[in-house]
């Protein structure tokens, strides 16, 4: 029998969604992300009919988030450990501790109120964590194993610690033990699992590109649109301020401290507020009565930051890096995965 199927012609594209998705900058993650927003705010009934479409579209955010975080671990070896725990460092650093002094520093100045209508609490909570699935789905795409594995400061930096250690009631933050060890365990697992036996490396290799859509549709589900409107013009600027600035930061520390030269770009799509942050709030005003009256207001004002962050933050990070000669196909980012790295980047 003859074997006719390297003669067979690929089938045709009726609507080139991918290439059109990949036009767009961190395309294949923000045009999921509106599109579950607009399910989450105006067709929750889709969402929950239940069986296997609730659990594509509406519940597989953390599964998956899981599964690139296990894949992730796979791509690093012992050797190239260090690395990676030193970028998580300088994301932690520059995304969280830095921006959360500076918000307190300013609360000292103008007391509780902020300034613009905009709250100290709301602020301090919205620039001091980071979307730890947003940065997964940029870096996924345009950043190597290091930049992957610096997903650990998003495990740290989410939830309301930070934000009630900075305000001083850290007596009352405490965080168990259990979930952040939790957080941890699927890339500890990929990195013993790709060290034991190499060939898992090269099957989870592609898990990025896989993932990234399902997820971000997942997580955009769960902002709700009319909570971006309560937050009116404020929120807005909280977003817009939030953004550019904390990501720049971070891109400060990528070029300076990490000497990521060309690839520093990156750094921009650290500038997200988590959207676990919109509960930090109201924990703080339970913890903290004298909070209570901002946090209403700054509950929307962080809702709406989550949005504009999430669009925001990978566009400039797509912007700097193509400014600066990084953004990268996804071959040239594979052979950027199999060097030594140890060993210093070529400057374009």
């Amino acid at each position: 029998m003859t074997d006719v199927s390297h003669d067979r012609e690929p089938d045709r594209e009726i609507v080139p969604l991918y290439q059109m998705m990949n036009r767009i900058p961190g395309g294949l993650m923000l045009i999921p992300l509106i599109i579950g927003s607009l399910l989450g705010t105006f067709a929750m009934g889709f969402l929950e009919m239940g069986s296997f479409t609730t659990a594509l579209f509406q519940q597989s955010a953390l599964p998956l988030i899981a599964l690139l975080i296990f894949a992730t671990g796979t791509q690093v070896t012992i050797k190239t450990s260090g690395p990676v725990l030193a970028t998580a460092g300088v994301v932690l650093i520059f995304k969280s501790i830095i921006p959360a002094t500076l918000v307190i520093l300013l609360g000292q100045l103008v007391g509780l109120d902020g300034i613009l209508g905009v709250s100290i609490l709301a602020l301090l909570v919205a620039v001091d964590n980071s979307n730890g699935g947003l940065w997964l789905a940029f870096t996924g795409r345009y950043g190597d194993k290091r930049d992957r594995g610096a997903y650990i400061a998003s495990a740290l930096n989410d939830g309301p610690f930070f934000s009630m250690l900075f305000l001083g009631a850290s007596g009352l933050a405490d965080i168990p033990v259990s979930a952040m060890v939790a957080a941890v365990i699927p890339f500890l697992l990929g990195m013993l699992v790709g060290n034991l036996n190499p060939h898992w490396r090269e099957v989870l290799r592609p898990t990025p590109a896989i993932v990234i859509p399902f997820f971000a549709l997942a997580l955009g589900t769960g902002i709700d649109l009319n909570n971006i409107v309560k937050g009116g013009l404020s929120g807005l600027v909280v977003g817009l301020v939030v953004a550019p600035f904390t990501g720049l930061l971070v891109y400060i520390g990528y070029r300076f401290v990490l000497r990521r030269g060309y690839r520093s770009g990156i750094g921009f799509a650290a500038g997200t507020t988590a959207g676990n942050a919109i509960a930090t709030p109201a924990i703080i005003g339970m913890a903290d009565p004298s909070f209570q009256p901002y946090v209403e207001t700054a509950t929307a004002q962080v809702a709406a930051s989550v949005l504009v962050t999430a669009i925001l933050a990978p566009l400039l990070a797509s912007l700097a890096l193509k400014r600066e000669g990084g953004l990268l196909t996804e071959e040239e980012i594979d052979r950027i995965d199999e060097m030594d790295l140890g060993v210093k980047e070529p400057q374009l």
